[in-house]
């Protein structure tokens, strides 16, 4: 316990807020009317910076555990796999604004247990099976895949990756997804996200018949269909054939093609759904608007150090491990 100036319940609780309402005035604000405690909004930033820190140091001691290799003649036990549990990781990035250096990426990552759940489907009007994702807890970086990989892998290994038989990882499509995916979960089914590959038929759609509101639709109808039986590859085929007949529309109906031929094998969703994973990957959407609805307020400029201050607090709190963390962080031995 060494913060000689505030009592850790009032250090903790303003660290909190800080991650919680929208700007460190409304934690000031909100520490004064239900506190009843007159702090001004720098001296919670300065906390925060403090605290910060230490929640970064616990990230870091994370990953190189999840690294670390055995000492030399040290025996590895072999990890029991569990036949009924099965784990995914979904990555997505949103853009916050850093002050000299303009709009920069933020990525997220979610680690969630897959359950299932019985939901109404509207199209067949029945009952079905289909995967959920449960026990969802998020880590962000702002800057590259690689640093962030390591972020995410400790994550998942803190949570008990290496003990499940079936994983998932799913995402937009984005290269830096698929590559870190190869380097850290390369065992895993990999999966396009289904609200953004419909995104792009739409698109292929409107490039295939701009001028006709009906075939429009009749394509999109007929194509709906096959990309969610697993034909992303005709699809592409399709597209291919009619930009080669559409030369003012050629060049964005072939990278619609590309999208749908680089991503077939992960575009199974038939197989997918009766398979039993999530297609879609609103475990780590709801979690990025989550941490840009703190990073992107009305005005809101950030320098590099103070947002990478407050990333690891909102991580914690949207991952329900704020408590822990700080436990950890107030009563460890100090240099």
């Amino acid at each position: 316990m060494w913060d000689k100036n505030w009592s850790e319940g009032v250090a903790k609780e303003a660290v909190w807020l800080s991650g919680v309402v929208g700007s460190f005035e409304k934690a000031e604000e909100t520490m004064k009317r239900i506190g009843h405690l007159d702090i001004s909004d720098s001296t919670i930033w300065r906390k925060v910076e403090r605290w910060g820190t230490e929640f970064e140091k616990l990230e870091k001691q994370k990953q190189e555990e999840a690294v670390k290799l055995p000492n030399r003649g040290e025996v590895v036990a072999t990890i029991p796999k569990q036949a009924n549990e099965r784990m995914g990781a979904a990555m997505d990035g949103g853009m916050v604004h850093i002050r000299a250096e303009g709009w920069k990426e933020l990525k997220a990552g979610c680690i969630y247990n897959i359950k299932q759940k019985v939901v109404f489907d509207e199209k067949t009007q029945d009952f079905i099976e289909v995967g959920r994702a449960v026990n969802n807890s998020y880590v962000a970086h702002l800057g590259e895949w690689q640093p962030f990989g390591h972020l995410l892998w400790a994550e998942a290994k803190q949570r008990g990756w290496e003990k499940v038989y079936d994983t998932q990882v799913i995402g937009d499509g984005a290269r830096w997804i698929w590559n870190l995916s190869d380097e850290h979960f390369y065992d895993s089914v990999q999966t396009v996200d289904w609200y953004h590959a419909s995104e792009h038929l739409h698109i292929a759609a409107q490039l295939s018949h701009p001028n006709d509101l009906r075939a429009r639709q009749r394509w999109l109808n007929s194509n709906e269909t096959s990309l969610f039986q697993g034909h992303a590859e005709k699809i592409a085929e399709n597209l291919q054939t009619t930009a080669s007949n559409t030369p003012a529309f050629a060049d964005d109906l072939l990278s619609q093609a590309g999208y749908f031929c680089n991503n077939k094998r992960r575009m199974q969703y038939l197989e997918f759904r009766e398979e039993g994973y999530p297609i879609g990957s609103g475990m780590i959407e709801s979690g990025i608007k989550q941490f840009k609805s703190r990073f992107n307020g009305s005005g809101m400029r950030w320098s590099r150090s103070g947002i990478q201050r407050l990333i690891p607090i909102r991580a914690s709190i949207l991952s329900h491990q704020f408590d822990s963390l700080w436990h950890q962080a107030y009563y460890s031995p100090q240099n």
